[in-house]
């Protein structure tokens, strides 16, 4: 595993260092290195739009990031991040052609691994005092996943935009009559989504289109661009030969396309080594000039020829398994990755505290007492039974959820004649 990450890794600074070889726009690029796709300077409008996107509004929320420090200044160093990696993505769609289904997913994994990380953090401080923060950041940031769709990017954007509205607006609620500077945060904050959405209605509306003119993209062009230190893509190389699959010792929890993905690596690193698992066939072991051979078997298949590997759909790899968790934090009760239990129950409960329940399914809860509030979290076919909450009971990203307040029913009634009619009451006193 630890070669694999390393592999992985080199990727990543690859395409970083490809971004660097641009992003001077200031440089004469036109004289040294000529048109890109007919656009003098090197760099292609869109790539130099991004840029100002960068320069603009996802450094003022740096900035801001920066001023209220901790964990929000962390996160928002992993949000920088993640929007260098899309912009060094941008710039190999300019000058590449689209590649292969297998390739992008490559190509694509030094942003996904970025959001990932983002959201990782979330998860990982529930208990920090900026969480609202940590949120709004971490249920908007798959809107840099908009390069995937088609044919209309926007409105994906304005999504996730509202994903994390629902969270600053939670951050403005506590801070607005006492910190400005929270206040600050979130107009810098969600002005990056505004903006980008301009970004892509001017220049990607109906989705990323990549050069007719270059060469196919792939993880062995980009690499090899890289090395010879050019600044405009080379011929694409031909196709290298399979060799023996590496062995590498992988965790339950990684899909097949990992395992793909560090087979492929450990095929370029080889060089000029790729060719020594090769061996001279002599006639007499050639089938088509042996009719014995053809007999003996299935005919073997041909190493100068590469094989596509059955597509591995990243839905159906298998979700990480976490503990099931019932317990009581400081002031907040944590019910998390219940599954198919219908007899959670809570009944020592204060006015003061809270409850969040994460991603439980199928299951039933029921809470005694009297509690502060309560917020059920990416949770499916989940029913809540409550007695009183003094705030609010709130549903985030969640589907098929039930929720019911119960009122007890007096037991005791008493009916009496008022004159005209008999009356049916409860009685006033009941237990």
């Amino acid at each position: 595993m630890a070669e694999t990450q390393v592999l992985m890794e080199r990727l990543e600074k690859a395409v970083i260092r490809l971004e660097s070889l641009f992003s001077d726009s200031h440089r004469s690029i036109g004289m040294e290195c000529g048109a890109v796709n007919g656009v003098n300077g090197g760099i292609a409008p869109y790539v130099e739009a991004f840029d100002r996107l960068l320069n603009g509004s996802v450094a003022e929320f740096l900035r801001n990031s920066k001023v209220l420090e901790g964990d929000v200044k962390i996160h928002a160093e992993m949000v920088r991040a993640a929007f260098q990696a899309q912009r060094a993505f941008l710039l190999l769609v300019s000058q590449y052609q689209e590649p292969q289904e297998s390739e992008m997913a490559v190509l694509l994994k030094p942003i996904s691994d970025k959001i990932q990380e983002i959201q990782t953090f979330r998860e990982r401080n529930r208990g920090s005092k900026m969480f609202n923060h940590l949120s709004a950041v971490s249920e908007s940031i798959p809107a840099l996943g908009w390069i995937t769709v088609s044919p209309k990017p926007g409105p994906y954007v304005k999504e996730m935009n509202d994903a994390a509205t629902f969270y600053t607006n939670r951050v403005l609620k506590d801070y607005k009559n006492s910190d400005l500077r929270h206040v600050d945060w979130v107009k810098s904050y969600l002005n990056i989504w505004t903006e980008l959405q301009a970004y892509i209605k001017e220049h990607h509306t109906t989705g990323l289109t990549w050069s007719k003119t270059g060469p196919t993209a792939s993880t062995a062009s980009v690499l090899s661009t890289l090395t010879s230190g050019q600044c405009l893509p080379p011929p694409p190389p031909p196709p290298l030969p399979p060799g023996p699959p590496p062995v590498f010792d992988t965790d339950s929890g990684k899909d097949e396309a990992t395992t793909s993905r560090s087979a492929l690596f450990a095929q370029l690193n080889q060089g000029e080594a790729i060719t020594k698992g090769l061996r001279h066939v002599s006639d007499d072991q050639k089938t088509h000039k042996n009719p014995n051979l053809r007999a003996q078997g299935p005919p073997v298949r041909s190493p100068t020829k590469s094989h596509t590997p059955s597509p591995t759909s990243p839905k159906n790899s298998p979700q990480q398994i976490h503990s099931p968790l019932l317990e009581l934090e400081g002031k907040k009760w944590r019910v998390e990755y219940q599954e198919d239990k219908n007899d959670l129950v809570i009944t020592d409960t204060e006015l003061k505290q809270v409850a969040y329940i994460f991603k439980c399914n199928k299951s039933t809860l029921q809470m005694k007492g009297k509690i502060n509030s309560i917020t059920i979290d990416n949770c499916r076919k989940f029913g809540l039974v409550f007695d009183n909450v003094v705030g609010i009971v709130e549903v985030i990203n969640s589907r098929d959820i039930q929720i019911q307040k119960e009122f007890p029913v007096p037991e005791q009634f008493k009916t009496a004649w008022d004159g005209s009619k008999l009356v049916t009451e409860p009685a006033e006193i009941v237990g």
